[in-house]
Formats: structure tokens, C-alpha cells, sequence
């Protein structure tokens, strides 16, 4: 069944954050997704000009409308409007018809451009939201205004503390749960871009999606890190401030547990001929790597193909992995089409879930060339042949495959 996620929050007329976000990411990751607006703004890329709380009844009408109708398995809640509607919406998150949903509580009160969104009873009010959720995703500044860690792991919710908008050239979040401490840590380089509005939304509504599709927290947590990263490199550039993501970018990217067809790797002779050849055919190139006669292509669908020439035209000594080694800018991101130095065509499956897809299948008798290991090229693999001998890989590449660091024309 289509996961329902009920969504408590501002509307963005810009279209970069609040529903607006959250809708789009919902979508994305395969959810259903329905609202309860708690405010209107009139916001651009360069800030907020107005907003106009909806008033607490209201937003309880919408709540109980998707609910006695649809029903809901998870509740992401971000700009509330005001106190009134922060203690009315804990009131009714209490009701038995809500009981069993997820809440992932994103604390908004400053948008990116700077505007405030929540005053000062807004925040206080937040404490009875607090003790409702599962897990709260405030930034740097909203985890300070709540009183810091400890105060909000009082309330009995996990924390995802939040690096974006510390300084430095690596991102660091970090999953806290109240008995426990912190259980996961994600680091990653700083996407450098000014497009960042409804980072924050998209984080904590894609968090939600999983928590709805029945994924325990800390993968649902570390899908949604995947979903923003490639939202950030997908933005288009709009507006002349702090532009939206681009969330509607991020498809076939392997985000599932289930197996995504989205890479296939062919045998080359003539490294120019074929790079000439998949542009002439509409292809995007987005990996060039001649001296080790690898070259990707994405297609308009965001399905990547690549390109490699046989080991024999290879140049003795270019591996792959030396190659990475060698170069930061331009290391090839893929081993040769079968792993093995044989030529042929390798297709690619990916899966958000590879060690644990693996072990299901090796439980029931698929056997593997090669269990599942970490690449030089930023990909985790696994290869096996089907029956006729076809080469496979399956593999989890996040943002290396059509965002490596080397990536053409970025």
C-alpha cells in the first residue's frame, strides 16, 4: 500500500520550501502525500514579504478531513503558524486514530533567506510537539533556541542534529537517541551552491516518506541524506537568491530497497568514435576518462550508460583504482565492464539496501562472484552472472553515480 504522509506545515508561493517541498519529495520517494496548511507566505528566493497564519481551527479541519478518509502512517510537521496551533495540533497528534503514526518534527523558525517564521510563544510551544515525535531535525541555531541537545532528548524524541549551517568544507549529522546516544554520524563535502532553500523541508519530509514505508529511523534518515544531496545538485538555478532544489531531478537513483536498473556498461574499440557516437545520439556526457578508455553518458530520464574499452587497448598499469588515486578531478568511476578484464556488456543494478539485498539473495542460493565491497571510485559492489552468462552488478552509489567529483561540466 502507497505510504500516507500528512503534512503539517507553511505554504511557499515561491515553490522552493514548505508544502511546496514537501509535496515534490513525498512524491519522489513514492509516497502519497496530503496537507494541513498552518500558514501562507508570499516568499521568493530573495526572502519572505508576508505571511498569514491560518487560524488553529482550520488546520484541524484539514487534519481530521485526510484522516477519517484516507488515513495517515506518518506526520511531517514544519512551519506551525503560531502557539495556538502548536498546542491544538500536540492535542490532537494524541488521539488514538493517530497513535500508531510517525511524527518527524522539523522545528522551522528562520527561512533561509533569513526571515523569521516563528516567534517567540511559537517556540515555546514547540515543547508540546517535542514530546510527540519520533526524531527532531533542527539546524545549528533551532537546536540552540530548544535549549540544546539534552533538552530536547528530555522530551523522549531522537535527534538528527543538523550540519548545514555550520561552517567548514564537510557536512556533519549526527543521530541521537535518548538512552542510547549517538547511534549514526554522516559525513560528507559541503555542496557548494547557493540553491538551498527547502533543505530543511526536504530532509525532514523525505525522513518521514521512509518512516511511513516502514524503514527503521537510521536508514530512513540516511535515504533522505541521499535525496537532498541530490536535490542540491539537481537545482536548476532559479530566482536571484537562495533558489529552490530540484527535487523533481531525482529519479532512478536507486533510493529503493528493490532493485533499480538505471547503468549499463558496453564494450568499446575506438574510445573517440563511441564518445562521438552516444553524443550524436542525444546522450549528456558526464564522465571522460581516455586514459583508461571509460566514458558515462546520462540520458534524459537521469539512466546513466557507459562506454569502456577492452583491456587489450588499455594501456599497461592504468587501473582504475590507480587512477583514482592519481587524480581527483579525473579518475574513472567504474571498473571494467565485467570486473574480471573481460569484454562485454555489464548491466547495473542499485539498490539503497545492497548488503542487506545481497544477504537476502544469497540466502536463497544466488551465488556472487563478488560479495559486496567499497570501490575506489565511490561505488559499494556486488557481480554475479544470470544462467546465459550475462554479467551483473549490483551496487549503491548515491551521488557518484551521476554526480561523481570528476563529473563533466558540472
Amino acid at each position: 500500500m502507497t505510504a500516507r504522509v500528512l503534512i503539517i506545515a507553511g505554504s511557499d508561493s515561491g515553490g522552493g520550501a514548505g508544502i511546496q517541498a514537501d509535496i515534490k519529495t513525498v512524491t519522489m520517494l513514492g509516497g502519497h502525500a496530503m496537507t494541513a496548511i498552518a500558514a501562507i507566505t508570499a516568499q521568493n528566493t530573495l526572502g519572505v514579504q508576508g505571511v498569514h497564519a491560518v487560524p488553529a481551527d482550520m488546520v484541524l479541519m484539514q487534519i481530521d478531513s485526510v484522516v477519517a478518509d484516507i488515513g495517515v502512517d506518518a506526520v511531517k510537521i514544519g512551519m506551525i503558524g503560531s502557539a495556538d496551533t502548536a498546542a491544538a495540533v500536540a492535542e490532537r497528534l494524541a488521539r488514538p486514530d493517530l497513535s500508531g503514526a510517525a511524527v518527524v518534527f522539523d522545528p522551522v523558525m528562520v527561512a533561509t533567506s533569513g526571515s523569521v517564521l516563528a516567534d517567540a510563544a511559537t517556540i515555546r510551544a514547540f515543547e508540546t510537539l517535542l514530546a510527540r515525535a519520533a526524531v527532531v531535525t533542527p539546524n545549528i541555531d533551532e537546536l540552540a533556541a530548544l535549549g540544546g541537545e539534552a533538552a530536547v532528548l528530555a522530551h523522549g524524541c531522537a535527534l538528527l542534529a543538523k550540519g548545514g549551517h555550520g561552517v567548514g568544507e564537510t557536512v556533519t549529522d549526527r543521530l541521537i537517541e535518548p538512552d542510547a546516544g549517538e547511534v549514526a554520524r554522516w559525513d560528507a563535502p559541503r555542496i557548494d551552491t547557493p540553491h538551498t532553500h527547502g533543505t530543511g523541508c526536504t530532509l525532514a519530509s523525505a525522513i518521514a516518506t521512509g518512516l511511513a514505508q516502514g524503514m527503521p529511523l537510521e536508514p530512513a534518515v540516511a535515504r533522505a541524506r541521499d535525496f537532498v544531496r541530490l536535490a542540491l545538485l539537481g537545482a536548476s538555478g532559479l530566482g536571484e537568491g537562495h533558489g529552490p532544489m530540484g527535487q523533481q531531478t531525482v529519479r532512478n537513483d536507486g533510493l529503493f530497497t528493490g532493485p533499480a536498473l538505471n547503468q549499463i556498461t558496453l564494450p568499446a574499440v575506438d574510445y573517440a568514435a563511441s564518445v562521438a557516437f552516444y553524443k550524436q545520439m542525444g546522450l549528456t556526457q558526464i564522465v571522460d576518462s581516455p586514459d583508461n578508455g571509460y566514458a558515462r553518458f546520462e540520458a534524459a530520464n537521469g539512466v546513466t550508460l557507459s562506454i569502456h574499452l577492452s583491456p587489450s587497448r588499455l594501456r599497461e598499469g592504468l587501473g582504475e583504482g590507480m587512477a583514482a588515486l592519481r587524480s581527483e578531478t579525473s579518475p574513472p568511476p567504474a571498473p571494467p565492464a565485467s570486473g574480471r578484464g573481460e569484454t562485454g556488456a555489464t548491466a547495473y543494478l542499485e539498490s539503497g539496501a545492497l548488503d542487506a539485498w545481497v544477504a537476502y539473495l544469497a540466502r536463497r542460493g544466488v551465488r556472487f562472484d563478488t560479495m559486496p565491497r567499497d570501490e575506489l571510485w565511490g561505488w559499494r559492489e556486488a557481480r554475479l552472472t544470470d544462467p546465459a552468462g550475462n554479467r551483473l552488478c549490483l551496487y549503491q552509489a548515491g551521488e557518484y553515480r551521476r554526480y561523481p567529483p570528476w563529473r563533466v561540466e558540472r
